[in-house]
């Protein structure tokens, strides 16, 4: 993996705000503090953070913002020069249960909602978009999803790869996202985060400076 190069790679960074079930997202206050957070300790080289965005944790309640952010990043390649570089649209959401960190290799065409999201919509085994058939029909990240996993796992995170984001708001996002991702020749990829009551805050911050350092590193055609 190499760096070099003069075309930066730009990263738009989404988190999600409370769900059911959980009153604190830790994706809603890494999202807030990232742009303060990495300022103070230095982007990664060839890496520029494009936005960070707050988005209600409801499927189809966080499409305007989503799709308005990913509009803008098509607007903002067409208005720049040719050699602006890679895009990568980086999704964080939360996993109540789970104790470590989880790159999510694919989203599934399948909206079950365990619970109403935060608009009270809870769709059961429908898909989420008609056009692309079946709810079985999946969509896989272009990034290399083992190798990011390992080298955040050589600096001591205790993170893994993951072939299942569930079927509630995080895989709804990212569906759509790696769907948008796919036409416009850009990248998607969703992580999924414990509570703080099982990593601290500081390490979570921690980890997304590593992933960012990681995701600068990756020589992207």
């Amino acid at each position: 993996m190499g760096s070099e190069g003069p075309s930066p790679i730009t990263v738009h960074v989404t988190g999600f705000k409370r769900f059911h079930g959980v009153a604190e997202n830790p994706t809603e206050r890494i999202v807030h503090n990232l742009l303060s957070f990495m300022e103070k300790r230095g982007l990664p080289k060839g890496l520029v953070l494009g936005s960070c965005t707050v988005l209600e944790a409801a499927g189809q309640g966080a499409l305007r913002p989503l799709y308005e952010l990913f509009e803008s990043t098509v607007l903002d390649r067409e208005n720049g020069s040719p050699n602006q570089g890679q895009v990568i649209l980086l999704h964080f959401g939360a996993n109540s249960g789970s104790h470590r960190f989880a790159l999510e290799n694919q989203a599934v065409n399948e909206a079950t909602f365990r619970c109403p999201d935060e608009l009270g919509w809870k769709p059961q085994r429908v898909p989420i978009l008609s056009c692309d058939g079946s709810i079985l029909h999946s969509r896989q990240t272009t990034l290399p999803v083992k190798e990011i996993s390992e080298s955040l796992q050589q600096m001591g995170y205790d993170v893994a790869p993951s072939d299942d984001a569930g079927r509630f708001v995080c895989n709804y996002v990212y569906y759509h996202s790696l769907r948008f991702a796919e036409k416009h020749g850009i990248r998607s990829l969703f992580v999924h985060f414990p509570l703080f009551l099982a990593i601290d805050e500081k390490v979570q911050m921690q980890f997304v400076a590593s992933l960012l350092e990681v995701l600068a590193s990756l020589n992207l055609q």
